[in-house]
């Protein structure tokens, strides 16, 4: 593979990604839109539609941290490795 196409298939792979990223986070909000209407509409009294939105808003973070290299996303591994081989 020449580094036209190597490049090529990174950028690929990042937009698969981030396209996974905001399906992900669409499908997040439509269903907890969801789950907030039914929740004021049958029980406005007891708000169990917080529990699925903070349990699953965390996993929208961990993906977003790993699609957007948060601390140590996969651009850190290649930096953190070129930053090793100059020391030695």
């Amino acid at each position: 593979m020449n580094e036209q196409e190597i490049k090529y298939q990174k950028a690929k792979e990042r937009v698969a990604d981030l396209r996974g990223f905001y399906r992900h986070l669409s499908v997040y909000i439509i269903v907890n839109l969801g789950l907030f209407l039914i929740n004021m509409t049958t029980s406005p009294d007891n708000l169990w539609f917080i529990w699925p939105l903070m349990g699953w808003g965390i996993a929208i973070v961990l993906h977003a941290l790993r699609v957007f290299g948060g601390a140590l996303g996969s651009n850190w591994e290649e930096k953190k490795i070129a930053e090793l081989m100059e020391k030695e």
